[in-house]
């Protein structure tokens, strides 16, 4: 009679079943993970409960006021901060059409065989380096160079088109403009990793195929790379607005400190979290209450942003498959 054919297991084998501690340090790693995003969420919502305790008392006294309101005089108990969510709201997307602009097409330039890939490399490290710059250099670099570089052009600008609101006022210092500038620069590193990799989980024989159909690079690049990674790209803006919202010190030193609303680019504004840098080391409790009021106002804010681009990002995956 003929015995069963049986392969010998080996000891070293990766078939074989997982054995007691395998098993263990799946359950540990599970367990840490679950722990791990427990956590994360119960900061969120320790930070919310904290600032929002603490913004009860201007929320009563001040209601939908402070959020309407223009006027920030702490002699008169005067609180407005709808100049400031201007601000925040301009400068933040003036920097992310800029930085948006260059970050993807960097992305694009190094990712898409325009450069060798040791060049791609060195570029890239370059690239992602600005992001290790201190943002009170960049304030710096801002009051000492931006400034007096754009404002011969400026002044051209206003002199020759004054007559369009986006020009009706000079750069006399610190302004819009030379803001978001600098804050454009500080997003680009974000901006231009996240559409990297982006780009570079699109397969490659996608491209091949474009190629085969008889596209050129840029008809391949912009006709089938890009909408095949514009999830992963329109998230890399996302992230950039986000970190553009809450800038503190680079545009506390740019932007103006000026509660006013203008479309003018070249006229001093104010931002939330500058308002909050500069008024909290000197801030008696009643001003306190107000200025967590608008820390809560720049959180939800900030939080609304990323909810909704989420939700985008979402729809379009879904109406991707």
């Amino acid at each position: 009679m003929n015995k069963p054919f049986v392969v010998p297991v080996q000891l070293d084998s990766v078939c074989q079943p997982p054995s007691t501690f395998d098993v263990l340090a799946d359950r540990t790693f599970r367990a840490l993970a679950r722990i791990g995003v427990i956590l994360i969420l119960a900061l969120v919502f320790a930070l919310v409960f904290e600032i929002g305790s603490k913004a009860i008392p201007g929320i009563q006294k001040y209601g939908l006021d402070f959020i309407t309101g223009s006027v920030w005089d702490v002699n008169q108990h005067k609180f407005g901060i709808l100049p400031a969510i201007w601000g925040t709201l301009y400068s933040a997307l003036m920097a992310l059409l800029i930085g948006g602009f260059f970050g993807v097409s960097m992305a694009i330039f190094l990712t898409q065989d325009f450069l060798p890939h040791r060049l791609a490399a060195i570029f890239r490290t370059i690239v992602e380096l600005l992001a290790a710059i201190p943002s009170v250099v960049y304030g710096l670099w801002g009051i000492f160079v931006v400034i007096p570089t754009i404002r011969p052009m400026t002044d051209w600008l206003h002199a020759t088109l004054g007559w369009i609101p986006f020009f009706g006022s000079s750069l006399s210092g610190p302004g819009l403009l030379p803001a978001a500038l600098v804050l454009a620069i500080m997003i680009l590193p974000t901006i231009a990793a996240v559409a990297q990799d982006a780009l570079r989980a699109v397969p490659l024989r996608t491209k091949q195929a474009a190629y085969g159909m008889g596209a050129t690079h840029w008809e391949a690049i912009l006709r089938v790379m890009v909408p095949s990674a514009a999830t992963g790209i329109f998230g890399a803006l996302v992230l950039g607005l986000g970190r553009a919202l809450g800038e503190t010190m680079a545009l506390a030193m740019l932007v103006g400190n000026s509660n006013q609303i203008s479309l003018s680019l070249f006229s001093p504004a104010n931002t939330l979290a500058a308002l909050l840098a500069l008024n909290f080391p000197e801030a008696g409790p009643n001003e306190i209450e107000v200025l967590m009021y608008a820390a809560l106002v720049l959180m939800l804010i900030t939080l609304a942003v990323n909810i909704v681009g989420s939700m985008i990002m979402a729809y379009a995956q879904k109406g991707s498959k």
